[in-house]
């Protein structure tokens, strides 16, 4: 059965996973997006929708990573938001402050209820609270010799899109660690940074609008 995808913008924009966080139960979004977007990332993705800004800026995919049972944050989120988000979250996901100099946490994580990747950037200390707070083991990696493994990968719990850049053997690897299939692709004519450009879960894909043919017939083709 083919992932279901559609395209998208968010704010008029196509790196919609600038944006946005989602994992299998909610999506993350900034205030005041389109009645049309809304409805493609709740019955595409098969979550509930959550208005927010993190540290009063709306490039929440940024500043966010996490699974299905944690959401992590970085201590730069306003105190205002933080409890907005407890309140609208009810206990059934955790949110954690994450207090490191590294605040761009979305491009630095990237996780799946399996497993996560963590960029070298963050030191034994704070791998060790990633873990704790996703329950989950976490690698410490660098990709393609770029810190930012965030946004060079977006993963479900079945499978992967990665930067074109890593080689067989990172692919092979990341594979084996977060338990996936993957494999390399672009979106938004041409643009590797997958991340930027991607909202993906187990139940599908959103893609940004400037996503071409050939693009989506080759993400199709890895997701399946």
């Amino acid at each position: 059965m083919t992932t279901p995808l559609e395209r998208i913008d968010i704010l008029g924009n196509p790196n919609i996973g600038v944006f946005a966080f989602v994992n299998n139960k909610i999506a993350l979004t900034p205030p005041r997006i389109t009645r049309s977007t809304k409805k493609a990332i709740e019955e595409i993705l098969g979550v509930e929708i959550i208005e927010t800004t993190i540290a009063g800026t709306v490039i929440i995919g940024v500043f966010i990573a996490g699974n299905d049972s944690t959401i992590l944050v970085p201590h730069i989120i306003h105190s205002d938001e933080l409890e907005q988000l407890k309140s609208e979250l009810k206990g059934k996901i955790e949110i954690k402050v994450l207090n490191t100099k590294n605040t761009a946490l979305g491009n630095l994580i990237v996780a799946n209820n399996k497993a996560a990747l963590a960029s070298v950037e963050f030191d034994d200390k704070e791998i060790k609270m990633i873990e704790d707070s996703l329950g989950i083991k976490v690698y410490r990696k660098e990709l393609a010799g770029i810190p930012a493994i965030g946004a060079l990968v977006v993963a479900n719990d079945n499978a992967g899109l990665v930067h074109p850049s890593l080689s067989d053997e990172e692919i092979e690897d990341l594979e084996k660690k977060l338990n996936i299939n993957a494999g390399p692709a672009t979106i938004n004519e041409g643009v590797g940074f997958i991340k930027s450009g991607v909202l993906l879960n187990n139940n599908g894909i959103l893609v940004g609008n400037n996503t071409t043919g050939p693009e989506i017939m080759n993400i199709q083709a890895i997701l399946g």
